[in-house]
């Protein structure tokens, strides 16, 4: 490696060619960032006693042979934002000059030393060659050509950002001119036999501040290929992932993808942090065959891009269920989906009927615990572990089971639970999921679909405080109460193209006037045009009736009795003994007694636990062990996996044995030796299980 200081005009003046590798992000910096370069250029502009400003690196490695008659190529491995910018800028700023000869710096000076590479031909001419997403763009901006169908927003945004603030500027043009020449940069020149470019990069790069996790994993994957490996790679995946996903939004939903694929390839169900993408990747790929990954990764993301757009579904029916999971904002779904949605296109293990159904089930246990109020923290937990829990054999089934023995705070709310809430909920107050529940409530059983943004929601009882004296002889003296129980449940809600008109009036007259309830196509009004009065009763009635459709939209996973049976059979064969015969000299008598008294409470703390016996102890975990169990003759041996400056211990029963050697992964030693000192065992081991389940919602 060489480095040295050198001038940015002095550097970008001598004959090459910076060529930014296909790998490499496309451009991207934004006009706050240009708005900072450009307010430095006029600081040193303005204050002769400055004498240059740096602006950062250029790192490059020179490519092949370099000939009198050609440009030497350099192929640029940071740096590259940097220099499209101030090319940018002095491409804007010729472009102001234009033909005006009253200035020190000319046009034709900027252009043939800082841009273009005099004498050269074809796409030697220029000085820099952008990725293929950036490069029809910026020759167009050069050449003075029209602008491609789908050009570059970025370039083109900041080159015109550039030609105002010099047009605008209480400088001259010698000034910037000479603002532009104060800026230097170190000049490190690598040589790829001896140098490792992906090391370099990282170092560069390290805070993370600059590059998204899509960027550091595509030019891992690409920065140590042959240059033929290179294209092949970017052309066939990476070049159509970038554009399936967005130019606006690559980075942000490729970051996210790459968490729900790697959570999908953890055995565990393990989530990455979005932050540790990069890292978590790089072990992941280690000893596998990155075209085969590549490919993967490639599939996949055909799957993500469908459920974040669910437009791109040719399938109607499919398409309708992704965009209701999409506007109930439940993301962390994503992991099974897309386990499901491979198994469903590429492997063909489930029907298109199969995979419909698991859309279904997913959207009815999110809209089943918003109504029942539970929580939504848990959930990236419970779907990032489902896998574990398909039997691929059996697919649709094994996914109805583990829905349906949840429990606790990840449970899947009954009927009965379900129903209960739905009538009493506020629905109103919901926002954005009420539109949703409305919609579908009103094309229930539908085949031509209503547009319910056509529509506004209306409250049969106003909600005006102060009810006509109509409203309350009809609610009954206490009607105060029942407004302010009844006023935003479902019973009391309907669909309407005229609330104005409606407004408090009383209730015959909304039902009975032009475009009033028995007037009304829509559905939601059926019930509204049969009754003669709005009290409890009635707002009671439509809100049981509409519960019961509820439930048929929103479906539990029922499953037969014996198929029930079959699973939980499966699972005794699990977790009983025949799998820890290599315990027995230990599991007998009283300690298996207090084993296996303490082993059901561990179980019960959640339906995501499992037992794992290992060759010297048993583990019990979800995504990670939170507690292993080493079975003694005459006690049990446990070990949080906890700092012991984190354990709450008030007996002062557990030991540090971090560093000492011992069977278990865990570093917070207990003994357990008798049925009664089972509780306050639980009572550590809970916080084992509580500190490793907020690690994953978090």
């Amino acid at each position: 490696m060489k480095a040295t200081e050198a001038n940015l005009l002095e550097f970008l003046s001598i004959r090459k060619q910076l060529v930014i590798p296909i790998y490499q992000r496309t451009y991207s910096w934004t006009k706050s960032q240009c708005k900072q370069l450009w307010q430095d250029i006029e600081r040193v502009a303005k204050d002769d006693s400055v004498p240059a400003h740096f602006i950062g690196s250029i790192v490059y490695i020179q490519e092949g042979i370099y000939h009198a008659t050609s440009a030497q190529q350099m192929l640029v491995i940071d740096g590259q934002q940097r220099l499209t910018t101030v090319s940018l800028l002095l491409l804007a700023l010729a472009n102001v000059i234009g033909d005006s000869d009253k200035h020190e710096i000319n046009r034709t000076a900027i252009l043939e030393y800082y841009l273009f590479n005099r004498l050269m031909k074809g796409e030697q001419a220029y000085k820099m060659m952008l990725t293929q997403s950036d490069k029809e763009t910026f020759i167009a901006l050069l050449d003075n050509l029209e602008l491609p169908s789908s050009p570059s927003p970025r370039l083109v945004a900041n080159y015109d950002f550039f030609v105002d603030r010099i047009q605008k500027s209480t400088l001259s043009i010698d000034e910037i001119y000479s603002g532009i020449s104060k800026l230097l940069i170190v000049d490190v020149s690598l040589d790829r036999q001896n140098d490792n470019p992906q090391l370099i990069f990282e170092s560069l790069n390290s805070t993370g501040l600059d590059l998204t996790q899509a960027d550091l994993i595509r030019n891992y994957i690409l920065m140590g290929m042959v240059p033929e490996e290179q294209e092949e790679i970017y052309r066939r995946y990476w070049y159509p992932m970038e554009q399936s996903f967005g130019h606006a939004q690559y980075a942000k939903l490729f970051d996210r993808f790459m968490r729900d694929y790697l959570t999908i390839k953890s055995d565990i169900g393990d989530i990455p942090n979005i932050g540790a993408v990069y890292s978590e990747f790089k072990k992941y790929i280690q000893d596998k065959d990155v075209f085969d990954v590549i490919d993967d990764v490639y599939q996949f993301s055909r799957y993500f891009v469908r459920l974040a757009f669910p437009e791109r579904n040719e399938d109607h029916e499919i398409r309708g269920f992704m965009s209701n999971i999409n506007t109930l904002k439940v993301d962390v779904a994503y992991p099974l989906l897309l386990e499901s949605f491979d198994d469903f296109e590429r492997h063909q293990l489930i029907t298109r009927d199969e995979f419909i159904e698991i859309l279904e089930l997913v959207e009815s246990y999110v809209i089943r615990r918003v109504i029942v109020g539970i929580p939504t923290n848990s959930m990236n937990k419970t779907f990032a572990t489902f896998k574990r829990d398909i039997k691929k054999d059996d697919y649709l089934n094994s996914i109805k089971y583990a829905f349906s023995k949840l429990s606790s705070y990840r449970r899947f709310p009954s009927d009965n639970e379900f129903a209960e809430a739905f009538i009493i909920k506020d629905i109103y107050n919901l926002r954005q999921r009420r539109n949703y529940l409305l919609s579908r409530l009103e094309n229930y059983d539908r085949k031509e679909w209503v547009n319910i943004e056509e529509y506004t929601i209306e409250h049969i009882m106003p909600q005006n405080p102060n009810l006509s004296s109509e409203w309350q002889q009809e609610l009954g003296e206490n009607w105060q109460e029942v407004q302010e129980r009844y006023l935003h449940t479902i019973g009391n809600l309907t669909l309407t193209g005229y609330n104005p008109e409606l407004s408090d009036r009383p209730f015959l007259n909304k039902r009975d006037m032009d475009g009033g309830f028995a007037d009304s196509p829509l559905r939601l009004n059926r019930t509204l045009a049969k009754v003669d009065q709005w009290t409890v009763e009635e707002i009671v009635s439509r809100a049981i009736h509409l519960a019961k459709i509820a439930q048929d939209i929103w479906r539990y996973p029922h499953l037969p009795a014996d198929v029930i049976e079959w699973y939980k059979e499966a699972e005794r064969d699990q977790d009983g003994y025949t799998s820890l015969d290599h315990f027995s000299n230990q599991l007998q008598g009283d300690v298996l007694e207090i084993f296996d008294a303490l082993r059901k409470r561990i179980l019960n703390l959640d339906s995501s636990v499992r037992q794992e016996p290992k060759q010297k102890y048993i583990a019990y975990k979800t995504t990670k062990n939170f507690v292993d169990i080493v079975p003694q003759k005459s006690r049990l041996q446990l070990y949080l996996n906890m700092d012991i400056d984190e354990v709450n211990d008030p007996q002062n029963i557990c030991k540090d044995k971090k560093g000492i050697g011992k069977f278990s992964s865990g570093d917070v030693e207990f003994i357990v030796e008798s049925l009664n000192e089972i509780d306050y065992a639980m009572f550590l081991i809970q916080q084992s299980f509580e500190k490793h389940s907020d690690e994953i919602t978090a």
